[in-house]
């Protein structure tokens, strides 16, 4: 079975979270062979690929959201648009989310629209945002609004007409853009659509649009419609919907997918046993990890901001964020600054490392992120024993606490998101307390040796590939 999958912003040109999910999910399945569709923000990072391609991935095909941008077009043409495509595209254009993708995919394309940018630079375009300028923003200069929209749309324009790759099954690990590939696929070869949703994509672009400088205050609920609108269109291609745990299923409904479309399947991750007895060297040294891509999300901010109360109570406390730290250039060089202001001296910052050679080193593992699905982190880290403190995002509070009919007891200690002096609260408590660190660890591996096993996650997908695309 040929089986495409189709990712934005992972696999394969960052390392970790859903690419080293992508990863096993390959690896797992050699009786399949796997074409990646990898959606890029930058074409700077055509071919730089950090994630090893298992050999059962036989094509990479790379598209990337800022592709063609100042490219030349042709001004003032028209169209000759019927009522229902003017309606389509005037649908469109306002992030409705009751758009009819059919007729959308039908017409960009068509050979009306050989060039999105001709089409930007058209009188249709333009009677359009006009339109869009009288109804909702009379008083936005029409030029600030024509331009705004045209930066918005213009990478689902160019996606809409981009070549795909046939395959025998279609899955999108996300909506958005990877959401909308997938169903303009199915669209195109009748073929099945498989949709897993690690987060809730739609909610983590409202969330990074309300703290964005970069949109202005009256444009910020017309790009948080587009962003819905997008995660419309993967819901209604969808032949199946997968999620990680129960609260995004809920959302999802929420946000208009078919509940019967829906199914939980967890991660999973192999035992850790080898590295569960290792013995911990400097047992004076209290040792505080982070396995997490130092980006904005993350909030690696309120991470350093936390360590600097408790090291201020425990100077023995060394905090290691390990993961990546050139996905975002600019916010590490913030995070660097900040440690400088308020003068921590215990922030180190290893880059990648190998976890399993630094998990037996640790004493408390540390997530402070802003928004989450299940996140692998959390899973190797119980299953070698740590205990946590957590943001309640996602599905940590259930990692920590368990589901209604688990008794194992809490596996760490769950906080508010941003909450610097309830983090630090936290931190000191688990710090003070080795009794309390042993027993939450010794819970947290009895929750992920029973519930989130690999062979679990890996049977549930192999059994979803061979319903939905089977002859």
């Amino acid at each position: 079975m040929r089986i495409c999958l189709i990712a934005e912003g992972s696999f394969p040109y960052v390392a970790g979270g859903v690419s080293s999910w992508m990863t096993s999910l390959v690896s797992e399945m050699p009786e399949h062979d796997f074409i990646i569709f990898a959606i890029g923000a930058e074409e700077a990072q055509k071919g730089k690929f950090k994630c090893a391609l298992p050999p059962n991935i036989i094509e990479v095909h790379e598209f990337f959201l800022d592709a063609h941008r100042g490219g030349k077009s042709k001004w003032g043409q028209r169209y000759s648009l019927s009522e229902q495509e003017f309606e389509t595209l005037s649908e469109f254009l306002r992030g409705e989310r009751t758009l009819q993708w059919e007729n959308l995919f039908k017409l960009l394309r068509s050979d009306k629209f050989k060039s999105p940018m001709d089409f930007l630079s058209s009188k249709d375009y333009f009677d359009i945002i006009e339109e869009i300028a009288r109804d909702s923003y009379p008083t936005v200069p029409f030029t600030e609004l024509f331009w705004t929209i045209n930066s918005m749309i213009l990478p689902l324009l160019l996606a809409a007409r981009t070549e795909l790759p046939e395959a025998d099954v279609y899955h999108a690990v996300s909506t958005g853009y990877a959401g909308v590939i997938g169903a303009l696929a199915k669209y195109l070869y009748g073929k099945p659509l498989l949709l897993t949703e690690h987060g809730i994509y739609s909610r983590e672009r409202e969330e990074e649009i309300i703290k964005a400088g970069w949109v202005e205050g009256h444009f910020k609920d017309l790009w948080i419609n587009y962003f819905y609108t997008l995660s419309a269109a993967a819901y209604t291609f969808a032949d199946q919907v997968i999620t990680l745990f129960e609260r995004n299923r809920e959302i999802e409904i929420e946000l208009g997918c078919a509940p019967e479309k829906i199914d939980v399947i967890p991660n999973g991750i192999e035992s850790l046993s080898s590295v569960i007895a290792a013995v911990k060297p400097d047992s004076d040294v209290i040792r505080i990890g982070a396995i997490v891509r130092v980006v904005p999300i993350k909030d690696i901010k309120t991470m350093i901001q936390s360590f600097a109360i408790v090291e201020k109570e425990l100077h023995n406390a060394h905090l290691y964020i390990m993961g990546p730290l050139d996905e975002n250039p600019e916010y590490y060089d913030e995070c660097l600054s900040l440690c400088q202001a308020l003068q921590v001296q215990g922030v180190h910052f290893t880059g990648m490392v190998s976890i399993q050679e630094w998990l037996p080193k640790l004493d408390i593992l540390l997530l402070t992120s802003i928004s989450e699905g299940q996140p692998l982190a959390i899973l190797e880290g119980m299953a070698a024993k740590k205990p946590f403190v957590v943001t309640n995002v996602g599905s940590c509070k259930e990692l920590m606490e368990g589901k209604e009919s688990d008794d194992f007891g809490p596996a760490g200690i769950v906080t508010a998101v941003m909450h610097t002096e309830q983090i630090a609260k936290a931190i000191l408590k688990l710090c003070e307390n080795p009794k309390m660190r042993t027993v939450m660890g010794e819970n947290g591996y009895q929750r992920v040796s029973r519930d989130y096993r690999k062979e679990t996650f890996i049977e549930g997908y192999r059994g979803l590939y061979e319903t939905i695309g089977g002859d």
